[in-house]
């Protein structure tokens, strides 16, 4: 589908009138198979929660730890990790969310009809190892929070040193996998409330442990200003000095990493099941919520968390593990968010990671496969290094996929400007594509070639390897059959689209229109789950700026840590409340 989706908008009368007799084949297809209709659009503050959401996660609490052990400096995380993430925004907008909302289609459809079954099948086993991998770092995350309740030592080594961990692991990786195969449009629901607290606790994490961090270097608990914070940061925190004590990463390689963090997602084209339901192609900036909060405040804050704990406990940071960090931050607070945070963020990947292997065994059921991939996920979950190293899986992961991304942009874009026919491969009712095929296997050979020679740094490989992708894939489709005319299967083509959008007319007129709760007591539950969080962060800023010295700083963390709790328990409550009473509105029909 392309851009002339739009123009179908204005569908003839006749067509809308059309019996149902006429959509049955629609009906018999999945809702994934089709584009994403015009009244389940959603708008631009749909897409902030969303990605704000997404991209806060318990891994935070490692990547941040992470910049500090690989020794970067102050300045050059703060402004490395501005460009970095602003260049990411600019990659959903641009490259991502363009494609989306002309095609209102996912990846995974999409790739289909231009690259074929073949291609389909081998980019979903890429999927099921790339999602089965994010799922186990975070059902470990989360179990280094309950291994702390227990006082298990920290896993530091690349395997399992405490059969009780394990143990833990498997009972909370067991609940991750049955969420996700029976309950997973709850947790996605509940996992959209949880973008407003999950700001609030990073930000205060960090508030809490400055003026031990400040008393650690200055001397004193209470910062004169801007100038402090950056001496804290130096000699403390972004050191420039790695944990084996050689010179750490500089901008560029902060810079590369900010960006090259989620090309799964933007250069990968993997979002395109987020954005297709984006009423305009500019809501891609809404990505900013997740990128300017998610991966800079949050990763500076997780960084500042991490620093202050090692002062605490008086351990390295590369000693200390996501359950330690939020413990020493945020309380019994700390327990919730790493729990909670790596639970949905890896209920959301287990799901996706169950859904791409459903479609490769498509005679078992997505229940029955998600089951399967989530005692693989379980396993692997029970060896630390899985969230230990997410940094560079999280960038090989990348480079595994973008390839995918340069074959669909070069088709969706770039062909229609050099006079190639994009679909080429469904017109000609191809199973493999040869070009596809091929010009994904360079670039894989390519990109990681790159990385074995050591040519450039490994955060971007994803750029040249992206545009060697589309070089050959450009030039073996011209040779396949992209540079040759397919006017019936066009006039075909354009026809099924006007059919399509015939049956969405006809569904619009049947959906009942979403009602928005406006009584007086969701109104109230709204006030008090917001009273909370402003609560919280009161309580956190008090801790920071009233706190002039270590007794009186002791006093305050311990009121935030014990109201904090009180507050994220009512928090919860009472979103979750007003959640379940608007749905139950809806389902009402009232």
């Amino acid at each position: 589908m392309d851009g002339a989706y739009l123009n179908l908008l204005s569908i003839q009368t006749n067509q809308l009138m059309a019996s149902s007799e006429d959509f049955t084949a629609f009906e018999q297809l999945n809702e994934e198979q089709l584009p994403v209709p015009k009244h389940k659009l959603h708008g631009w503050a749909h897409f902030l929660g969303l990605y704000a959401g997404e991209h806060v996660a318990a891994t935070e609490f490692v990547i941040g730890a992470t910049f500090v052990a690989l020794g970067a400096k102050t300045t050059d995380i703060l402004l490395g990790l501005l460009v970095g993430n602003i260049l990411a925004i600019l990659s959903w907008t641009f490259i991502t969310a363009p494609i989306a909302v002309e095609t209102r289609q996912s990846l995974y459809t999409y790739l289909n009809k231009i690259a074929g079954d073949s291609m389909t099948k081998l980019y979903n086993w890429a999927n099921v190892i790339i999602f089965t991998v994010i799922s186990a770092a975070m059902i470990t995350v989360s179990s280094t929070a309950v291994r702390f309740a227990f006082d298990i030592p920290a896993q530091l080594n690349w395997y399992p040193t405490n059969a009780l961990f394990v143990l833990i692991v498997l009972l909370v990786g067991t609940i991750v996998v049955f969420v996700a195969m029976y309950g997973f449009k709850a947790v996605s629901e509940f996992s959209s409330i949880c973008a407003p607290w999950l700001f609030v606790m990073f930000s205060s994490g960090a508030l809490v442990l400055m003026p031990a961090l400040a008393d650690a270097v200055l001397g004193k608990t209470e910062l004169s200003g801007w100038n402090d914070f950056l001496l804290i940061g130096d000699q403390s925190i972004w050191t420039g000095i790695n944990s084996g004590g050689e010179p750490g990463i500089g901008l560029l390689e902060v810079i590369g990493f900010a960006w090259a963090a989620n090309t799964i997602t933007h250069f990968g084209l993997i979002d395109m099941a987020l954005l297709r339901y984006a009423k305009k192609s500019s809501y891609g900036l809404a990505t900013s919520s997740g990128m300017l909060f998610g991966h800079f405040v949050a990763w500076i804050c997780a960084g500042i968390m991490g620093a202050g704990t090692a002062v605490l406990v008086k351990k390295s940071i590369t000693e200390l593990d996501p359950g330690d960090v939020a413990f020493y931050a945020l309380g019994l607070s700390g327990f919730v968010i790493v729990i909670i945070a790596g639970w949905t963020t890896a209920n959301a990947n287990l799901y996706r990671a169950g859904l791409a292997a459903q479609a490769i065994f498509y005679k078992h059921s997505r229940k029955k496969t998600t089951l399967v991939v989530g005692i693989v996920t379980v396993i692997v979950a029970c060896f630390p290094f899985v969230f230990s190293q997410i940094l560079p899986l999280l960038t090989y992961a990348g480079l595994l996929v973008v390839p995918v991304g340069a074959i669909v942009f070069a088709e969706h874009v770039i062909f229609p400007r050099i006079g190639l026919t994009r679909y080429w491969v469904s017109y000609k009712n191809l199973k493999h594509s040869v070009p596809a095929i091929a010009s994904w296997g360079i670039g894989l050979i390519f990109g990681f070639g790159l990385n074995v020679l050591d040519v450039i740094s490994f955060y971007y490989l994803f750029i040249p390897t992206w545009i060697l992708t589309i070089i050959c894939y450009t030039l073996l489709s011209k040779k396949y059959g992209a540079n040759q005319n397919y006017p019936e299967e066009e006039a075909l083509d354009k026809e099924q689209h006007e059919k399509i959008l015939a049956y969405q007319a006809h569904q619009a007129e049947t959906d009942p229109p979403h009602v928005k709760d406006t009584s007086t007591l969701s109104k109230i539950l709204k006030i008090v789950s917001f009273a909370s969080l402003a609560i919280t962060m009161v309580l956190a800023i008090i801790t920071m700026f009233w706190s002039p010295d270590m007794a009186q700083y002791t006093n305050n963390r311990d009121v935030f840590y014990t109201y904090g709790f009180i507050c994220t328990l009512t928090y919860f409550t009472t979103a979750y409340w007003t959640l379940q009473r608007e749905k139950t509105l809806n389902k009402s029909g009232h």
